[in-house]
């Protein structure tokens, strides 16, 4: 029968403490910062710098809940950009079709 010792007290894999960094959705904040909302992209990169330094230092829950507003910015991001974007193409088609020039 082969042991196995408990992992070490408040180290990863321990009870309550998750053994991975949560991810931090840097891709996906730069992607919507590029292509969607500047400013609320912004937002996203930000939030999503922080998580492996905060993972890093021991701030588990820091990282998690910048984990999450990451996700959460660059959702915002991607939802103002998609919105702007239909409204932009209905005033355009509006403009085109009233044959009003500037």
């Amino acid at each position: 029968m082969s042991y196995y010792p408990p992992p070490a007290p408040g180290g990863p894999g321990s009870y309550g403490v998750p053994p991975a960094p949560p991810p931090n959705h840097l891709v996906w904040a730069i992607l919507t910062t590029l292509f969607c909302c500047l400013p609320a992209g912004v937002v996203s990169i930000v939030f999503a710098a922080q998580v492996n330094g905060k993972w890093n230092s021991g701030d588990h829950a820091g990282a998690i809940a910048a984990s999450k507003n990451a996700k959460t910015w660059a959702i915002v991001s991607a939802i103002v950009g998609v919105v702007v974007g239909v409204i932009y193409f209905i005033f355009s088609v509006a403009i085109a079709s009233s044959g009003s020039t500037y």
